[in-house]
């Protein structure tokens, strides 16, 4: 998982951001195929994606539209990497046994191919080679993957996007809405604690070389915007990639974010906690305003800080019970 972390950020800084937006098209009257059910897509690439009717047996090549399907009530039948999922989302637990298909970035063909699904859901992350391969066994819709200067937009598109391809456009009304109510009832209670206006620097970390190297989530991370939306200010000066809003620093590089609430999500089960365990005794990070402070909040396990609504839920609830206890 570190070395997914670490490969998602080099992804996240490199990626192009593709626009499109998710419409749904009536048939075409002069189709032999069509039907009153057809669905026509425009997907984040601007490719078009033909269905004959409401996916029902869907696979999902990337955790993020895996939480999207199971939010919206639709069992995926093939999910990459199931046990990752299981440890790093769990505001949107699987529902069913899928066939794992493999990794995120280079999902299993024979695997896929195997389940006969309707519809692949992927994201603008997976390389074109492989989007290529997917299509020749079902359709796929690809979605953005993250957009820094409009995250939460992003999230409701995508999840907006993937409910017209699998005819659950009501429950993600309903997603939708309850993801806005948790916002409201968030900021309430950190004005009503006295946080309104605070700073807050959120950002994991990994060790490689025995460095540990720090990941800030600025403004333009998606759990960057949900704190902005809280009432709260981004620590953090540096500018994030233009995709997912990540930036690097190193333990000398907290020093600016000054006396601020520090926040993370470390996986215990799979030892990536670097803040808890391998600064524990490292003199710059102990200097650290928020450090001597004991301001330091580690957050629930099983917040994907790169999901959708109902990840983001659990983080609103997670970080107003840290500051607020």
């Amino acid at each position: 998982m570190r070395r997914h972390l670490v490969a998602l950020a080099a992804l996240s800084a490199t990626a192009v951001a593709l626009t499109g937006c998710g419409t749904t098209e009536p048939a075409a009257k002069d189709s032999g195929k069509a039907t009153a059910q057809s669905v026509t897509l425009t997907d984040a690439t601007g490719a078009k994606v033909e269905l004959d009717g409401p996916a029902k047996k869907v696979v999902g090549t990337e955790w993020k539209v895996v939480e999207s399907l199971v939010s919206l009530g639709v069992a995926p039948v093939g999910v990459a990497d199931v046990k990752g999922y299981t440890a790093w989302d769990t505001a949107a637990p699987l529902t069913n046994s899928p066939k794992d298909i493999g990794t995120r970035g280079e999902p299993s063909m024979d695997t896929i191919a195997s389940l006969s699904p309707d519809l692949i859901v992927a994201t603008t992350d997976l390389p074109a080679a492989a989007v290529k391969q997917l299509r020749k066994i079902a359709p796929v819709l690809e979605v953005r993957s993250a957009k820094a200067s409009d995250q939460i937009g992003q999230m409701k598109t995508n999840l907006d996007l993937i409910a017209r391809a699998t005819g659950t456009t009501a429950q993600a009304t309903e997603v939708n809405k309850a993801f806005d109510a948790k916002l409201a009832e968030g900021k309430k209670k950190l004005a009503a604690a006295g946080h309104a206006g605070d700073s807050i620097a959120f950002a994991d970390g990994y060790v490689a070389s025995n460095q540990v190297s720090i990941r800030p989530y600025t403004s333009g991370s998606l759990i960057g915007a949900v704190n902005e939306r809280l009432g709260l200010k981004n620590a953090w000066k540096l500018k994030g990639d233009p995709a997912y809003g990540l930036a690097a620093t190193d333990v000398e590089g907290l020093s600016a974010v000054g006396d601020a609430h520090f926040a993370y999500i470390g996986n215990e089960s799979e030892g990536t906690d670097p803040f808890k365990k391998d600064l524990a005794k490292n003199a710059a990070w102990k200097s650290l305003p928020f450090v001597k402070k004991g301001d330091v909040h580690q957050l629930p396990d099983g917040i994907w800080m790169f999901g959708g609504p109902r990840s983001m839920q659990a983080y609103v609830d997670a970080v107003v019970a840290a500051l607020t206890k």
